[in-house]
């Protein structure tokens, strides 16, 4: 069992600021992990933001988010990280982290959640 918790949320940020989430997870045996970030605005689906490979290697981002949003990760320290810079209020949503196998786009792939984190974002 792999638990994830986030970090970083939880003010009000400005339109066109930045923000870095992180998610630390349990699991000593991280670097076999996929690990993504999606988001859920109020009243909207969890929606894919990024992904990134047990390595490291490979990522994979959302096109709302690309250019502005990082995905990174420390296999030491056993966290992710999501860097988001150029924030606009549309990014307002609470964030999840999520641990699978593949770095894909789709929640089926992911097998442990986070609890989420709220990003809000003004204009």
């Amino acid at each position: 069992q792999v638990q994830l918790v986030e970090s970083g949320g939880g003010g009000f940020m400005q339109a066109g600021g930045s923000l870095r989430l992180a998610c630390a997870a349990s699991e000593r045996t991280f670097r076999r992990y996929a690990l993504g970030w999606f988001r859920q605005a109020p009243g909207k689906e969890r929606d894919f933001v990024a992904a990134i490979s047990g390595s490291g290697a490979s990522t994979n981002y959302a096109d709302s988010v690309k250019g502005r949003f990082t995905i990174s990760r420390d296999n030491a320290k056993n966290t992710v990280f999501l860097q988001m810079n150029s924030l606009k209020p549309e990014d307002t949503a609470v964030y999840f982290c999520a641990a699978g196998l593949v770095p894909l786009a789709t929640m089926s792939a992911y097998d442990y959640w986070g609890q989420g984190t709220q990003v809000t974002v003004s204009s």
